[in-house]
């Protein structure tokens, strides 16, 4: 997943005319829910803070790109939950590892519409909780006002923390700072689960 994010990052570097496209796909692809659990995003998006920090991208176009990829990731799982709700039990992953489901629609029962927003910040919570809130007929208005608020949030906070974290790096060549960001993405990603196990121990 490291070598994956690192040549994403690499090639964005060598075609930035190409960063606000793909920063958006990686962002959907995090918030997708078929493809979440594969893609190394949260990584991507923090070490394009590198790329900011190091003048190659500009800050608005990764941000606005990484909000919307994220918003339609997010809606796209939604009308899934609705449209075909208990069905999706027996489609991979959730055929496989059915707690994945289960712990999401959990979540969403025990915290309701802001589960939608809090779930944003935990993977693997974040693609399956819009599934669940589809599944239990979440009102949409609500989840879209959820959907596009925690987006808001999550984006800039992802790829500006990258950006420090990388300038904090001091003078250090470019690669170096895309392969240190990455790995302190990385972990950051390994400790979530047990960030959310706070919030769902009863």
């Amino acid at each position: 997943m490291d070598y994956l994010a690192s040549q994403v990052l690499f090639f964005v570097k060598a075609h930035p005319e190409w960063a606000a496209l793909i920063i958006g796909l990686v962002a959907f692809g995090e918030s997708f829910v078929f493809l979440s659990l594969l893609f190394p995003g949260t990584a991507i998006l923090i070490a394009s803070g590198a790329l900011i920090e190091a003048g190659i991208l500009d800050p608005f176009s990764p941000v606005v790109a990484g909000i919307v990829g994220a918003v339609l990731g997010d809606a796209i799982s939604f009308w899934l939950g609705q449209k075909f709700g208990p069905l999706l039990s027996d489609v991979w992953p959730f055929r496989r590892h059915p707690e994945r489901l289960e712990n999401g629609i959990s979540f969403f029962k025990r915290y309701g519409a802001s589960s939608v927003f809090i779930g944003r910040f935990f993977g693997p919570l974040r693609a399956v909780i819009p599934l669940a809130a589809g599944i239990l007929h979440m009102p949409s208005r609500r989840f879209y006002m959820a959907n596009v608020l925690s987006a808001i949030v999550w984006a800039p906070a992802l790829v500006f923390s990258g950006d420090l974290l990388a300038h904090s790096l001091g003078p250090q060549n470019l690669a170096t700072k895309i392969f240190y960001v990455t790995v302190i993405a990385a972990a950051l990603a390994l400790l979530a689960p047990s960030v959310r196990r706070l919030f769902t121990t009863k």
